[in-house]
Protein backbone atom coordinates (compact mmCIF):
# COMPACT_ATOMS: atom_id res chain seq x y z
CA UNK A 1 0.00 0.00 0.00
CA UNK A 2 1.18 3.49 -0.85
CA UNK A 3 -0.35 6.17 1.35
CA UNK A 4 -0.88 9.75 0.21
CA UNK A 5 -1.27 12.07 3.20
CA UNK A 6 -3.07 15.31 2.37
CA UNK A 7 -3.05 18.26 4.77
CA UNK A 8 -5.17 21.35 4.04
CA UNK A 9 -3.61 24.46 5.57
CA UNK A 10 -4.24 28.13 6.19
CA UNK A 11 -1.80 29.95 8.47
CA UNK A 12 -0.68 26.77 10.25
CA UNK A 13 2.96 27.76 10.93
CA UNK A 14 2.49 26.99 14.62
CA UNK A 15 1.41 23.40 13.95
CA UNK A 16 2.71 22.09 10.66
CA UNK A 17 6.32 21.33 11.62
CA UNK A 18 5.35 19.02 14.50
CA UNK A 19 2.77 17.18 12.40
CA UNK A 20 5.13 16.62 9.47
CA UNK A 21 7.93 15.48 11.72
CA UNK A 22 5.63 12.92 13.34
CA UNK A 23 4.22 11.70 10.01
CA UNK A 24 7.66 10.99 8.56
CA UNK A 25 9.09 9.61 11.80
CA UNK A 26 6.23 7.24 12.52
CA UNK A 27 6.11 5.97 8.92
CA UNK A 28 9.76 4.93 8.92
CA UNK A 29 10.53 3.26 5.61
CA UNK A 30 6.89 2.77 4.64
CA UNK A 31 5.81 4.20 1.25
CA UNK A 32 4.17 7.54 1.94
CA UNK A 33 3.93 10.91 0.28
CA UNK A 34 2.87 14.04 2.16
CA UNK A 35 1.11 16.86 0.33
CA UNK A 36 0.31 20.20 1.94
CA UNK A 37 -2.49 21.98 0.10
CA UNK A 38 -2.55 25.63 1.10
CA UNK A 39 -5.42 28.07 0.93
CA UNK A 40 -3.46 31.32 0.91
CA UNK A 41 -1.43 31.36 4.12
CA UNK A 42 0.13 34.68 5.10
CA UNK A 43 2.57 33.14 7.58
CA UNK A 44 5.50 30.74 7.11
CA UNK A 45 3.40 27.59 6.63
CA UNK A 46 4.70 26.84 3.13
CA UNK A 47 8.37 27.45 3.93
CA UNK A 48 8.18 25.22 7.01
CA UNK A 49 6.39 22.46 5.08
CA UNK A 50 8.98 22.49 2.30
CA UNK A 51 11.86 22.35 4.77
CA UNK A 52 10.21 19.39 6.51
CA UNK A 53 10.08 17.41 3.26
CA UNK A 54 6.44 17.77 2.19
CA UNK A 55 5.23 18.57 -1.29
CA UNK A 56 3.49 21.93 -1.30
CA UNK A 57 0.60 23.05 -3.49
CA UNK A 58 -1.19 26.38 -3.66
CA UNK A 59 -4.85 25.59 -4.15
CA UNK A 60 -6.53 27.88 -6.70
CA UNK A 61 -9.62 27.85 -4.50
CA UNK A 62 -9.58 28.28 -0.69
CA UNK A 63 -11.58 26.09 1.67
CA UNK A 64 -10.77 22.64 3.05
CA UNK A 65 -12.92 20.69 0.58
CA UNK A 66 -11.44 22.48 -2.42
CA UNK A 67 -7.89 22.24 -1.11
CA UNK A 68 -8.17 18.52 -0.39
CA UNK A 69 -9.72 17.81 -3.77
CA UNK A 70 -7.00 19.78 -5.50
CA UNK A 71 -4.23 17.86 -3.74
CA UNK A 72 -5.91 14.53 -4.49
CA UNK A 73 -5.34 15.23 -8.18
CA UNK A 74 -1.58 15.11 -7.57
CA UNK A 75 -1.60 12.16 -5.16
CA UNK A 76 -0.10 8.84 -6.28
CA UNK A 77 -1.21 6.61 -3.43
CA UNK A 78 -3.85 3.92 -3.63
CA UNK A 79 -5.10 5.13 -0.22
CA UNK A 80 -5.59 8.80 0.69
CA UNK A 81 -5.30 10.05 4.26
CA UNK A 82 -6.71 13.47 5.10
CA UNK A 83 -5.26 15.09 8.21
CA UNK A 84 -5.88 18.51 9.79
CA UNK A 85 -2.71 20.43 10.61
CA UNK A 86 -3.36 20.74 14.34
CA UNK A 87 -3.98 17.03 14.98
CA UNK A 88 -1.60 14.87 16.98
CA UNK A 89 -1.23 11.80 14.77
CA UNK A 90 -1.24 8.22 16.07
CA UNK A 91 2.19 6.64 15.87
CA UNK A 92 0.79 3.46 14.30
CA UNK A 93 -1.17 5.23 11.58
CA UNK A 94 0.41 3.49 8.58
CA UNK A 95 0.04 -0.02 9.98
CA UNK A 96 -3.49 0.71 11.23
CA UNK A 97 -4.69 1.98 7.87
CA UNK A 98 -2.97 -0.82 5.98
CA UNK A 99 -4.61 -3.40 8.25
CA UNK A 100 -8.05 -1.82 7.91
CA UNK A 101 -7.74 -1.69 4.12
CA UNK A 102 -6.60 -5.31 3.95
CA UNK A 103 -9.63 -6.26 6.07
CA UNK A 104 -11.91 -4.80 3.41
CA UNK A 105 -12.63 -1.37 4.87
CA UNK A 106 -12.50 1.25 2.13
CA UNK A 107 -12.63 4.21 4.52
CA UNK A 108 -12.38 5.03 8.18
CA UNK A 109 -11.07 7.25 10.94
CA UNK A 110 -9.66 7.25 14.47
CA UNK A 111 -11.26 7.98 17.80
CA UNK A 112 -9.94 11.13 19.45
CA UNK A 113 -8.82 12.45 22.79
CA UNK A 114 -8.25 16.07 23.80
CA UNK A 115 -4.90 17.53 24.79
CA UNK A 116 -6.45 18.36 28.14
CA UNK A 117 -7.04 16.48 31.39
CA UNK A 118 -10.45 18.06 32.04
CA UNK A 119 -12.71 15.20 33.06
CA UNK A 120 -15.77 16.49 31.22
CA UNK A 121 -13.93 16.40 27.87
CA UNK A 122 -13.49 12.66 28.29
CA UNK A 123 -17.25 12.39 27.61
CA UNK A 124 -16.73 13.66 24.08
CA UNK A 125 -13.74 11.40 23.59
CA UNK A 126 -15.64 8.33 24.78
CA UNK A 127 -18.41 8.73 22.23
CA UNK A 128 -16.03 8.81 19.25
CA UNK A 129 -15.88 5.01 19.43
CA UNK A 130 -19.45 4.80 18.09
CA UNK A 131 -20.25 4.80 14.38
CA UNK A 132 -22.72 7.68 14.46
CA UNK A 133 -22.50 10.93 12.54
CA UNK A 134 -22.63 13.12 15.65
CA UNK A 135 -19.55 11.25 16.88
CA UNK A 136 -17.49 11.99 13.78
CA UNK A 137 -15.42 15.00 12.70
CA UNK A 138 -12.54 15.96 10.48
CA UNK A 139 -10.17 16.16 13.44
CA UNK A 140 -10.37 12.37 13.69
CA UNK A 141 -8.61 12.18 10.30
CA UNK A 142 -10.04 10.22 7.36
CA UNK A 143 -8.56 7.48 5.24
CA UNK A 144 -10.24 6.43 2.02
CA UNK A 145 -9.18 4.31 -0.93
CA UNK A 146 -8.41 6.15 -4.12
CA UNK A 147 -11.01 4.06 -5.93
CA UNK A 148 -13.79 5.00 -3.51
CA UNK A 149 -12.75 8.66 -3.38
CA UNK A 150 -12.96 8.90 -7.17
CA UNK A 151 -16.26 7.02 -7.18
CA UNK A 152 -17.66 9.66 -4.81
CA UNK A 153 -16.14 12.51 -6.86
CA UNK A 154 -14.25 13.61 -3.78
CA UNK A 155 -15.41 16.20 -1.30
CA UNK A 156 -18.41 18.31 -2.22
CA UNK A 157 -16.97 21.81 -2.48
CA UNK A 158 -20.40 23.29 -1.81
CA UNK A 159 -19.72 22.48 1.84
CA UNK A 160 -17.31 25.17 2.96
CA UNK A 161 -18.00 23.84 6.45
CA UNK A 162 -18.93 20.27 7.52
CA UNK A 163 -17.52 18.78 4.31
CA UNK A 164 -16.28 15.81 6.33
CA UNK A 165 -19.79 14.91 7.50
CA UNK A 166 -21.15 15.06 3.97
CA UNK A 167 -18.56 12.68 2.58
CA UNK A 168 -19.00 10.23 5.48
CA UNK A 169 -22.74 10.06 4.79
CA UNK A 170 -21.97 9.22 1.17
CA UNK A 171 -19.33 6.66 2.17
CA UNK A 172 -21.77 4.85 4.47
CA UNK A 173 -24.18 4.31 1.58
CA UNK A 174 -21.78 2.23 -0.50
CA UNK A 175 -18.78 1.09 1.59
CA UNK A 176 -17.61 -0.30 4.92
CA UNK A 177 -16.35 2.32 7.37
CA UNK A 178 -13.79 1.46 10.05
CA UNK A 179 -13.37 3.29 13.35
CA UNK A 180 -9.82 2.39 14.33
CA UNK A 181 -9.84 1.59 18.09
CA UNK A 182 -6.97 3.96 18.82
CA UNK A 183 -6.81 7.71 19.21
CA UNK A 184 -5.48 10.85 17.63
CA UNK A 185 -5.07 13.95 19.78
CA UNK A 186 -7.06 17.11 19.09
CA UNK A 187 -6.85 20.59 20.53
CA UNK A 188 -9.07 21.65 23.41
CA UNK A 189 -8.47 25.36 22.71
CA UNK A 190 -12.14 25.86 21.81
CA UNK A 191 -12.98 25.08 25.44
CA UNK A 192 -10.55 27.62 26.88
CA UNK A 193 -12.94 30.54 26.39
CA UNK A 194 -16.21 28.60 26.21
CA UNK A 195 -17.97 26.31 28.64
CA UNK A 196 -18.47 22.65 27.74
CA UNK A 197 -22.24 23.23 27.47
CA UNK A 198 -21.79 26.26 25.23
CA UNK A 199 -19.69 24.28 22.76
CA UNK A 200 -22.21 21.42 22.72
CA UNK A 201 -25.05 23.86 21.99
CA UNK A 202 -23.03 25.34 19.13
CA UNK A 203 -22.31 21.86 17.74
CA UNK A 204 -25.95 20.79 17.98
CA UNK A 205 -27.07 23.99 16.28
CA UNK A 206 -24.65 23.43 13.41
CA UNK A 207 -25.80 19.83 13.01
CA UNK A 208 -29.44 20.83 12.98
CA UNK A 209 -28.78 23.43 10.30
CA UNK A 210 -26.78 20.88 8.31
CA UNK A 211 -29.66 18.37 8.39
CA UNK A 212 -32.08 21.10 7.40
CA UNK A 213 -29.81 21.78 4.40
CA UNK A 214 -29.10 25.37 5.32
CA UNK A 215 -26.36 27.10 3.32
CA UNK A 216 -22.86 26.37 4.66
CA UNK A 217 -22.08 30.09 4.96
CA UNK A 218 -25.09 30.50 7.25
CA UNK A 219 -24.00 27.52 9.37
CA UNK A 220 -20.50 28.95 9.75
CA UNK A 221 -21.80 32.39 10.68
CA UNK A 222 -24.19 31.01 13.27
CA UNK A 223 -21.57 28.68 14.74
CA UNK A 224 -19.04 31.46 15.15
CA UNK A 225 -21.65 33.73 16.74
CA UNK A 226 -22.26 31.16 19.47
CA UNK A 227 -18.62 30.84 20.54
CA UNK A 228 -15.91 33.10 21.90
CA UNK A 229 -12.83 32.83 19.67
CA UNK A 230 -10.49 35.13 21.61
Amino acid sequence: MKLSIIIPTYNEAANIARLLQDLFRYAGDQPIEVIVSDGGSKDATLEIALQAGASVLKSPKPGRAAQMNYASGFANGDVLYFVHADVGINQDYFQDIERAASDGFEAGCYRFRFDSNRAILKINSYFTRFNRLMCRGGDQTLFITRKLFDQLNGFDEYYTIMEDYDIIIRIWKIARFKIIPKEVTVSARKYQNNSWLRVQIANLTAFTMFYLKREPASIALKYKSLLDYR
